[in-house]
This record gives C-alpha cells, sequence and structure tokens, in this order.
C-alpha cells in the first residue's frame, strides 16, 4: 500500500482504501468457512457486485480486492459486510439477498433514521422472523414497510406487482401470531376476476373461492409449517376468506390483511376498514393500475388513499418499479407500462384542451 492508503478494520473485516478518486479496497474475513458462500460459486456473487455498481471485485482466499469509483467501492464494501453478518448469525444466502444488500447500499440515505447500536456505516435491515425463515428487507420501501407495520394499526402498502407487499405483510402477520401477539390471523381478498370470466365453479363455498386467495396461501405456507396452517385452518385461528364474509363482524385481537385492494369498491372498503377491532391492526395491498372493477366504478384503494392520509394511526409505504424483487425484467415490463399510461394520460389532457367548447 502507499503512503496515501488508510486501513480500516470493522467487526471481523479490515478495509483499506486510497485516498484518489478511483480507488480500491481490500476486506479480509476471518472465517474462512463462510467465505464461499459469501462470494459464491463461481464468485457469482462477486459477479453480480461487479455488474451492479461497475467495479471490479477480484477474490484471493479469504480476502476481495475491489477497485473502481470510491462511493462504488464503499457501497460494495458495507454490501459485502452487511452478508457477512448475515452469515456469521447462521443465516443462508440466496442471489435475492445479495442484490437486496446492493440495493441497500446504494440507497442507504433512504433507510428510515431510526436508533440503531450498530455502527452509521453497517447497513441495518429490518426483518421478520418466524421459527421457519427470516425475511430481511431487500429495498429502502420494503425496510420503511415493515418498520410501518410495526408502529402503526392501519398500513397500505401500495405499488405495482413484485415489490413484495403481500409476501411481507403475511409474514409479518405470521409472526405475530406465532408470537402470541395475536390470536387469530384473517387473509381477505375480494373475488374479482381480472379481466376475464371463470363461468360456473364447481364445489362448496371454500373450493369457489380457493383460487383467488392461492397467492395468500402460498406465502403462509412458506412461512410456517404446513402441518401449523392446516390446525390453524380448521380451528379457525388462521381464516382465508373473501371480502364479502366480512360484512357485519368485529375482528379483534387479530392481524388482518386484505390483498388485491384495488379491487373494492368505496363501500367494501369502508365495510372492511369498520371490521377493525380491539387489539388489532390492518394491512392493506394493492395497485391502484391494476383495477379489475367493471368501469365507472371507483377503486376502494384510491378512495381510502385520499380520505385517510395524515389519520393518527394510518401508514402508508408507496413502492416503485424500483422495488420489484422478482426477475429483473418484471422492473423494465413494470417500467414500461407506466411509460405508456403516463403518455396517454398526457394525451387526453391535450386533447380536452383542444376540444371546442360549448357554444353560447
Amino acid at each position: 500500500m502507499t503512503g496515501e492508503s488508510r486501513t480500516q478494520s470493522r467487526g471481523s473485516s479490515r478495509a483499506a482504501v486510497s485516498a484518489s478518486d478511483m480507488t480500491h479496497v481490500v476486506l479480509a474475513f476471518d472465517d474462512n468457512r463462510l467465505v464461499g458462500d459469501l462470494f459464491g460459486q463461481f464468485d457469482q456473487n462477486l459477479a453480480l457486485i461487479e455488474q451492479r455498481l461497475g467495479v471490479d471485485a477480484v477474490a484471493r482466499g479469504n480476502q476481495v480486492i475491489i477497485k473502481g469509483r470510491h462511493a462504488a467501492c464503499e457501497q460494495a464494501r458495507r454490501a459485502l459486510e452487511a452478508l457477512y453478518a448475515r452469515l456469521q448469525q447462521g443465516q443462508e444466502l440466496h442471489p435475492g439477498d445479495v442484490d437486496g444488500a446492493l440495493r441497500m447500499a446504494i440507497a442507504e440515505e433512504a433507510q428510515l433514521d431510526l436508533p440503531t447500536i450498530e455502527p452509521r456505516s453497517h447497513l441495518s435491515f429490518a426483518q421478520i422472523s418466524t421459527r421457519r425463515k427470516t425475511v430481511l428487507a431487500r429495498t429502502p420501501a420494503q425496510d420503511a414497510y415493515i418498520r410501518a407495520m410495526d408502529r402503526a394499526d392501519l398500513i397500505f402498502g401500495v405499488g405495482p406487482a413484485g415489490t413484495g407487499k403481500t409476501f411481507l405483510a403475511v409474514a409479518y402477520a405470521a409472526a405475530l401470531l406465532e408470537r402470541g401477539d395475536v390470536a387469530r390471523l384473517i387473509l381477505s381478498r375480494p373475488a374479482v376476476e381480472a379481466g376475464e370470466r371463470l363461468g360456473f365453479l364447481p364445489g362448496d363455498m371454500k373450493e369457489k373461492v380457493d383460487p383467488y386467495l392461492r397467492p395468500l396461501y402460498d406465502a403462509l405456507f412458506e412461512m410456517m409449517p404446513a402441518e401449523k396452517v392446516d390446525r390453524g385452518l380448521q380451528s379457525g385461528m388462521i381464516e382465508v376468506a373473501p371480502l364479502a364474509f366480512m360484512r357485519g363482524r368485529t375482528l379483534s385481537n387479530a392481524i388482518v390483511i386484505l390483498d388485491e385492494s384495488q379491487n373494492t369498491t368505496a363501500m367494501q372498503m369502508k365495510m372492511f376498514l369498520t371490521r377493525l377491532g380491539e387489539n388489532s391492526r390492518m394491512i392493506v395491498t394493492g395497485d391502484p393500475t391494476q383495477v379489475d372493477l367493471p368501469p365507472g366504478q371507483k377503486s376502494g384503494l384510491r378512495d381510502a388513499l385520499s380520505l385517510l392520509t395524515g389519520i393518527e394511526g394510518v401508514a402508508r409505504v408507496d413502492f416503485t418499479e424500483v422495488d420489484v424483487v422478482r426477475h429483473e425484467l418484471v422492473a423494465r415490463i413494470v417500467r414500461a407500462y407506466d411509460a405508456a399510461g403516463r403518455e396517454a394520460s398526457l394525451a387526453a389532457e391535450e386533447a380536452a384542451k383542444s376540444a371546442p367548447g360549448p357554444r353560447k
């Protein structure tokens, strides 16, 4: 190292950073058993870091040398140190976790400014834990969403598909139920067909509505053992029901989730929100751009968001295409549709302005 270099020691890793604009960082990790998982098979995690941040990352034994712009090198360092800390806690790493750590490192300033015992240079991820699985925020919006669920009684998660709105809501509900903070977990969805007529569905009421509620079941089984979910469904501790079944009820000591809420009418949304009982919380998720209601029907989600802004106890978290955590192509698809929607709105506004006024 030259005289311009300096050495930093942070927990189990050591960094040396040059003082020029184009710099390099050397990170050394103490536990050789974890290094293979940290760098990934054939260094695939390092390759992802190179691709996302525009740096060079070269592994040498238990060290990695990162070269590039100072800001990008620091982001890579924070992401690797956060991932290494997860491995030290016995957690597994998946490609999505690496992508999430990079997103959080890039947008570190967007995290909520909450007190923490961790050094400021370390990433702080909000997380949800059950006996089966621990889920960490992968984007700043997910981080804000999880923290909002901790402090508000009614939470709106609004944004495009693939951002984790429903999954995180179900994960949080499962954690509350497992800890005994609530006695019931209630999952609901409006039974609205997405632009197509399915016709007559055979079976009893449960069998008729189950196809609409399948995404909620999928998230539930991922966070809880199958036998526990089955017992909960049989005992009524876990209830999955269409929105129409909520009328006339008071939902006390429960965590209640309404998914696909953009497909509720204004009256249905009011009915649902006023079911909130003592020691209960509600999480409402939806995408205002994917309304499947008949033409002329106003979305209950849009109505509620306009009416309830600023009310104490209500939190709203907005997701965008940058928060999509599915296949990276999904983010580009969402971006293309959003751009087309904006162009159509502008064209409609221009047409309205140029239209001749009424004759006097």
